[in-house]
């Protein structure tokens, strides 16, 4: 079965695509479709910003889609930056902006104030309109400083429940445990009676 992966940021095509490596199950990045464009995310959930993009990839490539949505979810901001976690720190905000911003806005507040998860919702489209959703959280806290060279996002700051954070962990552990990997695990076993 061949699905378009509708995602423009490389780093989470490259976590989509080695979760995905199902056996039967090809993936095409929408990224390689000549003349593909990423829509605007503009929905008020994470699961309408994936259904956004797997719309659009459908459109596109005609082929069944697959897109996700993640957010990270602070206890002590009242669940922002949620949906907006991508453009907190504004529309063109890179990595480091999005923590800085993070950072700046939980100054003060203790560690254990400091609660959070991250959420994946994953959709998969169909073209006759058969859709899957499934969902994934990973529950942490946010560090002061951040810790670690792998990973992307907010992954410095995120601390697991053992101390080390997500971009301490190398690629492969840190499939095994993520938000992303547990919704395209979840996403996997809807795909396969659907």
């Amino acid at each position: 079965m061949k699905f378009v992966l509708a995602t423009f940021n490389r780093d989470k095509a490259r976590e989509l695509e080695a979760l995905l490596a199902l056996p039967g199950l090809e993936i095409v990045p929408l990224a390689d479709w000549e003349g593909a464009t990423a829509p605007a995310e503009d929905g008020e959930t994470l699961a309408d910003n994936a259904r956004i993009k797997a719309r659009a990839a459908l459109a596109r490539t005609g082929l069944p889609a697959i897109a996700d949505d993640t957010g990270l979810e602070v206890d002590a901001l009242a669940g922002a930056p949620g949906v907006r976690s991508a453009r907190y720190a504004g529309p063109e905000a890179s990595y480091a902006d999005n923590v800085a911003r993070l950072l700046r806005e939980l100054e003060g507040v203790p560690g254990p104030s400091r609660t959070a998860r991250f959420r994946t919702v994953c959709v998969a489209l169909h073209p006759d309109g058969r859709e899957s959703v499934a969902e994934g959280v990973l529950e942490g806290s946010i560090l002061e400083v951040g810790r670690g060279t792998h990973g992307f996002g907010y992954d410095p700051v995120f601390a697991l429940p053992g101390g080390r954070t997500l971009a301490e962990l190398e690629a492969g552990e840190k499939n095994a445990i993520s938000h992303r990997a547990r919704a395209v695990r979840a996403l996997a076993a809807a795909l396969a009676v659907v």
